[in-house]
């Protein structure tokens, strides 16, 4: 015996209800149930829901030549750095820029087109 779609759509329809029906209802019970465990045993919201905030890696800025010990400009300057020309111990910049600037190949590209 073979149902219809309809027939069978409409059976879907009442196993959907009745499956967020018990959904519902066990998780009430769950949520009492941790509520209850969280109360006996006195956990912290840090200890149920262990979370770190993301640690964002800061770049150094200043280098010391002779240790090799580097510093991001945030903070309280170490003492190889205090008092002294931050200038001399600038990091050179990572991003350094091998042939031409974007801008200087589009203008290039541009004369090209018109000769």
């Amino acid at each position: 015996m073979t149902k219809t779609l309809n027939a069978l759509l409409a059976q879907r329809m009442q196993l959907d209800a009745a499956i967020a029906q018990a959904r519902k209802e066990e998780s009430k019970e769950a949520l009492k149930k941790v509520h209850e465990l969280v109360a006996e045993f006195g956990f912290t919201a840090q200890q149920v829901f262990p979370w770190r905030p993301a640690v964002k890696k800061v770049i150094p800025k200043y280098r010391d030549e002779k240790s090799g010990a580097t510093w991001t400009g945030r903070g309280k300057p170490p003492a190889w750095i205090a008092g002294k020309n931050r200038e001399d111990f600038l990091i050179e910049s990572r991003t350094t820029h091998e042939g031409p600037f974007l801008a200087e190949m589009a203008a290039a590209a541009s004369s090209k087109q018109r000769t």
